[in-house]
């Protein structure tokens, strides 16, 4: 394969804050190429850079060829579909997104619609950022189909493990302000990356061990020309033998030492840095009811589409619910029905000790002008030192402090909407699409957080992984309904398992009674103790 694109010892800083350093790696036609790594280190800015849209502090792109370079970019405020192509009309048409005004689509039709454009452009170099962010699954495979019949070189920013898996020829992994460049998907990289750190941990031990051995060596040698140098002051007659031997002691200490260091500044192996931790901490202390949410005859028509109609729910505190359902199926409608953002016809009701927070799609409902010092103002420094040190277990750095928010990575923007969850101690969280944009590591701490939070959930989420791992019901839209569905360990489920328990305890109790009226010889007998078996069968599955 042809080269089309070298980068050469690329740099890029924003207000004296280094990105990322000397990155250098190839780009060949027929190539995907998926760029990972934390929030912040610079995976937008590196599509950024090689769209043109932004220059490198040093450095260059050296391209080899002319080529048409599209650029999808992770989200916009604002997008505007003039005119339609037939490619792009039969895309639209093959995910499924109806013919209506922008801003009336779900974040997922939305997405959908700017992929349809950047994939009809036909360019040689296709750069996508985070394209999977808000799909459904049957859209994210078609996508991974569409990505498979590509002609031209793909780069892709995702934090979509499974995406990476089924389409990327090579990794670009933006580590430390470095980029590591490998052949493969995600999954061989990481099990690269795992025996790379294995080597390098082994190699440490190594080398710990002959500096340990060469260093004994030395304080013994140091003790010996200690003891040399007394006994060349106390000893008539072997003064010089004890003054010549301590000297050469020294010169052994000496060359040791000379050697150790220079081996070191030749062969030095840096001890493997401890991944940054991510936290999260969720709590919520304030004592209230049982009911939460109550909704009778619920129905919701958007434009000429009718989303659902005759829909009850009920919710209790403490309830972790997934909202789930296809693109476009309403589920964000539904949130703001519930939190009265917009109106539906029939019932709502909602408690009064519900404290709610609610966490959006938008990534562009900040005051994106403000710095984190004036979003999160605090008057007392107890108070500005406790936000401080929140950010830096959510990845963030001193110089995020005074930055503008609008300067951040789509990921830490959504990490400052959590923070002020985790500041507010709320009691309700309503989770619209929480992973988007978040890195691996992020992903999974904040995962770990919200299956240990005391409050109530409402989460919409297209990451089937991480739903299993927060909520223990679900509320499916479909076929313009809500289907209630409960896991094993959810509220509702050890309520109904309960009762199934208490009906067929009392099943039993009534067929024992009778079997005590009869003989052994009696017909009836064995009948009622084969049901006697089968019940205590049921019921001991039941505990």
């Amino acid at each position: 394969m042809k080269e089309i694109l070298q980068l050469q010892d690329v740099r890029y800083e924003i207000n004296d804050t280094m990105i990322f350093n000397n990155v250098s790696g190839a780009v060949k036609q027929g190539e995907v190429i998926g760029i990972i790594g934390r929030n912040g280190a610079g995976k937008s800015t590196l599509l950024q850079l090689i769209s043109g849209l932004l220059e490198p502090s040093r450095g260059k792109l050296r391209w080899l060829y002319s080529v048409k370079v599209v650029y999808v970019e992770q989200e916009l405020a604002y997008f505007d579909l003039t005119e339609v192509t037939t490619s792009e009309a039969d895309l639209l048409a093959k995910w499924r997104v109806p013919n209506v005004p922008f801003s009336t689509l779900s974040g997922g039709e939305k997405l959908k619609m700017r992929l349809a454009e950047g994939f009809s452009q036909n360019a040689q170099l296709l750069l996508l950022d985070e394209p999977t962010n808000h799909l459904d699954e049957q859209s994210t495979a078609l996508l991974i189909e569409q990505v498979k019949d590509y002609t031209g070189t793909i780069i892709v920013v995702s934090h979509d493990r499974y995406f990476l898996d089924e389409i990327a020829t090579k990794i670009w992994s933006l580590e430390e302000g470095k980029l590591i460049e490998h052949s493969g998907n995600y999954s061989s990289y990481m099990e690269a990356k795992e025996h790379r750190r294995l080597t390098q941990r082994r190699a440490f031990e190594k080398q710990q061990k002959n500096i340990e051995r060469i260093e004994d060596q030395m304080q013994a040698l140091t003790s010996w020309s200690q003891k040399a140098h007394v006994q060349s002051t106390k000893q008539e007659g072997f003064k010089e033998y004890h003054r010549v031997k301590a000297k050469r002691m020294d010169s052994q200490i000496k060359s040791k030492k000379k050697r150790l260091e220079k081996e070191l500044a030749k062969n030095k192996v840096e001890e493997i840095a401890p991944e940054d931790e991510i936290r999260f901490t969720l709590g919520t202390n304030q004592r209230v009811g049982k009911r939460m949410l109550e909704t009778k005859r619920l129905k919701m028509r958007f434009e000429e589409r009718l989303l659902f109609q005759d829909v009850n729910l009920t919710a209790k505190f403490g309830d972790k619910i997934a909202i789930t359902g296809t693109n476009g199926s309403g589920k964000t409608t539904l949130l703001k029905i519930l939190l009265g953002q917009l109106k539906a016809e029939g019932e709502i009701w909602i408690s009064p000790a519900a404290n709610i927070g609610y966490l959006t799609q938008e990534v562009f409902d900040l005051p994106l002008e403000q710095t984190p010092e004036q979003f999160f103002y605090k008057e007392t420094f107890e108070e500005r030192g406790k936000v401080r040190n929140l950010m830096k277990h959510l990845g963030f750095t001193s110089a995020h402090w005074s930055s503008p928010i609008g300067k951040m990575s789509m990921g830490e923007r959504v990490k400052c909407k959590l923070m002020a969850y985790i500041i507010e101690d709320k009691n309700v969280l309503v989770l619209d699409e929480p992973t988007n944009h978040l890195d691996l590591p992020s992903r999974e701490q904040l995962e770990k957080t919200l299956a240990q939070y005391k409050g109530t959930l409402f989460v919409v989420s297209h990451d089937r992984y991480f739903l299993e791992k927060v909520t223990n019901s679900v509320w499916e839209l479909c076929h313009q309904g809500i289907e209630k569905k409960w896991s094993d360990n959810s509220p509702s489920a050890v309520d109904a398992k309960e009762a199934l328990r208490l009906t067929l305890e009392t099943e039993r109790q009534e067929i024992l009674g009778k079997l005590s009226f009869l003989t052994a010889k009696n017909k009836e007998c064995a009948l009622l103790d084969q049901k006697f078996k089968e019940l205590t069968q049921q019921i001991n599955k039941l505990k």
